[in-house]
């Protein structure tokens, strides 16, 4: 069995990951929305391609519809509730806050509210127990690594934020980002009756793809049921989009999104939702960061601030990863021996 600091240090290691393919989907679907001139449709798209590419891998794959058995039986037996299978919501209300916020926020402000919603969301999301680890308790160095987080995220890109904006309308995206904490700990759960075992890395029968499979198909089938309805709601509002565009780097995001969900739902029965969320975040600052110096943008090389920030969410992360034992628990040990 992996040594548990062994295990949160792998865990964080691909929470980190993950958040390399957010960064990927982003740049996509941003691209996509540009071309057709409706960020909503643009989504819909993603999240179908996404979900053609998980039901192609579910009939591929007999590890995936093994879990996905699992999945129907834990249903049928009451373990997996209704409720349990709609964390594709989550990402639903976070791409539908993008295309009605971000514009008139900035992407700037719109990040640090999102990460606001995910460090708070994370915190309150592990003390309920609703991720498959079970309830965590919010321990100072959980508390202080969510704030240093969000104090990295501002460093990162407070010069590009209006003040002109209307900071009322962050109140979405912050929600936004507390729904995307739940999200994660819903398909964690969706992944634990896959075959997901937290204490068995490789899931009861011996495949990760048992879990991951099934927790990003239904992620990704409950998302695009909301899309499709939000999609039908702005071509009435706002008429057809433009033509589809013929590159094919611009659907990548729908793939993009199947890994790290699918990755995510694994992850977070290792690690719980906040340390999942913050080592997420740490992984798209670095990442963004790397590609702003390897593939410059518009915008220039990135200021200092931003690599300060960047170096910051590392730390972040570190310091929630960090085990702590009140004095009060200290004291009672020995009498527990």
């Amino acid at each position: 069995m992996v040594p548990p600091r062994s295990r949160t240090a792998l865990g964080l290691a691909a929470a980190f990951v993950t958040g390399g393919f957010i960064v990927g989907q982003a740049r996509a679907n941003a691209e996509l929305g540009t071309a057709l001139g409706d960020g909503v449709l643009a989504a819909v798209i993603s999240f179908g391609t996404g979900l053609v590419l998980l039901l192609v891998l579910l009939a591929l794959v007999p590890a995936g519809r093994r879990g996905l058995r699992r999945v129907r039986g834990a249903r049928r037996r009451g373990t997996l509730r209704p409720w349990q299978l709609l964390g594709g919501l989550g990402g639903a209300l976070l791409v539908a806050s993008q295309g009605l916020t971000a514009h008139v926020l900035g992407t700037a402000l719109f990040t640090i509210a999102v990460v606001a919603g995910q460090s708070s969301g994370g915190l309150a999301v592990d003390r309920a127990g609703l991720g498959p680890a079970g309830p965590q308790a919010t321990t100072l160095p959980r508390v202080v690594g969510a704030v240093l987080m969000l104090g990295a995220v501002v460093l990162s890109v407070a010069p590009a934020v209006s003040t002109e904006a209307p900071v009322a309308l962050a109140l979405l995206p912050l929600l936004a980002g507390v729904a995307i904490a739940t999200q994660q700990a819903l398909n964690g759960r969706v992944a634990a009756a896959a075959g997901g075992d937290p204490e068995d890395p490789d899931g009861q029968d011996g495949s990760v793809l048992t879990a991951v499979l099934p927790a990003a198909t239904v992620n990704f089938v409950v998302g695009l049921a909301a899309l499709v309805v939000a999609g039908l709601v702005a071509v009435a509002l706002v008429g057809p989009p433009q033509p589809l565009p013929s590159a094919w780097y611009l659907y990548l995001g729908g793939p993009f999104g199947a890994v790290f969900i699918g990755l995510a739902a694994w992850v977070v029965g290792r690690i719980g939702v906040l340390l999942l969320a913050l080592g997420a975040v740490a992984g798209q600052v670095v990442v963004a960061l790397v590609l702003d110096v390897v593939l410059p943008s518009a915008a220039g090389a990135p200021s200092v601030a931003t690599v300060l920030g960047a170096a910051l969410t590392l730390v972040a992360a570190g310091v929630a990863a960090t085990p702590w034992r009140s004095r009060r628990s200290a004291a009672r040990q020995p009498a527990d021996r």
